[in-house]
């Protein structure tokens, strides 16, 4: 079985042989400016170092998690929606126990002062395991949503962007174009990030978030149900990603992809820079009313 570097490999050469990239026009390529093929009305964006920084999710967002889980289990212990997200969490870590480390969450056992200092410190270990492990489980990012809501609503907390983000975004609005977000992160969360950013309340660039609710990114199907849900085709869709994965699941449903590297992120294989478009930034992107 060919591995994924030699697919990229044999599909870059056949590229190269014909001269035709059937889905692209011939301005697509790597590290120059790139006009958007003309038949996509849709931008879909990834967050984690696509529009926002790498640092800034991993040295801001999930410490403070890691930092403030137990307060925030502590604070709003009462409160049902703290209750249904533990739930939640209960039902995963079950599902999770044939996994090494898995953290059970344990039931009521009618002393309640004990079962809620039981059950608070089963929660955070078992959050800091599965942050750990970089996990992505719609529940995991259900109990952080109610937490960073809290921090951004607060102001102790606003949302980093690139600074070619927003100046982009509203480029491609203006000539007709619609931008939502897929990202792994929860709906609200996403809500959170562009309603508290450091350019402000931005939201009203956005038509609309996407979750795991609709799919994992590295599912091509995923792709699939949210041009469905868009109202459009498949190829009407431009996915911008750093993660070469992710980029790929979208590609095999026929979505138009280009990875965009920032500082910080993971790199990419020499397979993979021949493979893909590449972008830098987002102004390197020309919507097709504006070349």
């Amino acid at each position: 079985m060919a591995t994924m570097g030699q697919l990229y490999r044999l599909a870059a050469e056949y590229n190269t042989r014909t001269k035709v990239d059937s889905r692209s026009n011939s301005r697509w390529g790597n590290g120059c400016a790139l006009s958007v093929p003309a038949e996509v009305i849709v931008i879909l964006l990834d967050i984690e170092s696509t529009t926002t920084p790498i640092a800034f999710v991993k040295d801001i967002l999930f410490p403070y998690i890691k930092d403030n889980v137990k307060e925030y289990l502590q604070t709003h212990w009462e409160e049902e929606e703290c209750q249904q997200g533990v739930n939640l969490l209960r039902k995963q870590a079950e599902e999770d126990s044939h996994l090494d480390g898995a953290v059970p969450i344990p039931a009521a056992s009618g002393n309640a002062v004990d079962d809620m200092q039981r059950m608070i410190q089963a929660v955070v270990v078992n959050e800091c395991w599965q942050i750990s492990l970089d996990r992505k489980t719609t529940v995991l990012k259900h109990l952080q949503g109610h937490m960073w809501r809290a921090a951004f609503k607060s102001g102790s907390m606003k949302a980093e962007l690139f600074e070619d983000v927003v100046p982009a975004v509203r480029k491609w609005r203006e000539v007709g174009m619609k931008v939502y977000i897929y990202s792994s992160g929860s709906v609200e969360a996403q809500k959170l990030l562009f309603g508290h950013s450091t350019e402000g309340d931005i939201l009203e660039l956005v038509d609309g978030q996407f979750g795991t609710e609709i799919g994992h990114k590295v599912e091509s199907e995923s792709y699939r149900k949210i041009a469905s849900s868009v109202g459009c085709s498949i190829n009407n869709n431009l996915f911008l990603t750093d993660v070469t994965r992710d980029a790929s699941a979208a590609e095999e449903a026929d979505m138009h992809v280009a990875v965009v590297v920032r500082p910080g992120n993971v790199g990419s294989t020499d397979d993979e820079k021949t493979y893909f478009s590449l972008i830098t930034s987002f102004s390197e992107l020309y919507p097709p009313s504006s070349t």
